[in-house]
């Protein structure tokens, strides 16, 4: 059975966790960035009112069976650097996607490749998840390279796979499969026990925060980046 609630995973670099309210300024943040609001649920006004409104969503996610939705944290700081989600879509399937956004002040430090092994190893060790997938969009080198190195591998192009800011756009579609030799994962991250800081019932939107790519989302959320 999946879990019930949001748990907190550890990686080498970055905790992934419950949103909190606190998280509000990283989410204000990007509100002006050209990409993130562009393909998921981030605000563009940049007020606490909409943040808060943006954090309350991601709590909803796993209530509505939409999926799992993670603030990505500084491991040693626990200052909320991105976001990061397990959708749920095709479950039934035994399929879920990914995608995930990291503000701009927060990238090249490692972060996007720790999270998305953290995530991709955790979900791959549910007994659900039998393939996972994320889209990203040609031009992302450093997102698709990031997927590479987290053992996604490429499997085509999706020709205008999604409409993004008007206009649609191609895809790459990676995917990463539980190995035939090993159920579930092996050494997949250990959630940490709960505590103050671990929330229930929080999660994303499919729609468009959902199917965020590795770009920074992927096609639910709106687009890729992460709800």
């Amino acid at each position: 059975m999946l879990p019930q609630t949001i748990p907190t995973l550890t990686g080498r670099r970055v905790t992934l966790r419950p949103f909190r309210e606190s998280d509000a300024p990283l989410v204000q943040s990007v509100a002006d960035d050209p990409l993130i609001p562009l393909i998921t649920t981030v605000p563009t006004t940049g007020s606490l009112e909409d943040a808060l409104a943006y954090i309350d969503r991601q709590h909803e996610r796993l209530a509505s069976g939409a999926g799992y939705s993670f603030a990505i944290a500084n491991a040693e700081t626990d200052e909320m650097v991105g976001q990061i989600g397990l959708w749920l879509a095709a479950i039934k399937h035994g399929r879920a996607s990914t995608g995930y956004w990291v503000a701009p002040q927060h990238r090249r430090r490692g972060y996007v490749s720790d999270a998305l092994r953290t995530l991709s190893d955790w979900a791959l060790s549910l007994d659900e998840v039998q393939r996972l997938e994320l889209y990203v969009e040609p031009w992302n080198e450093g997102s698709w390279h990031a997927a590479e190195k987290c053992g996604f591998q490429r499997e085509g192009l999706l020709r205008s796979w999604q409409l993004v800011g008007g206009e649609r756009k191609d895809m790459y579609m990676y995917s990463r499969i539980r190995s035939r030799r090993q159920t579930p994962a092996a050494n997949p991250p250990k959630p940490m026990a709960p505590n103050s800081h671990t929330h229930t019932g929080w999660h994303y939107e499919w729609v468009r925060e959902a199917s965020c790519s590795i770009t920074a989302a992927s096609s639910s959320e709106r687009l890729h980046i992460g709800q």
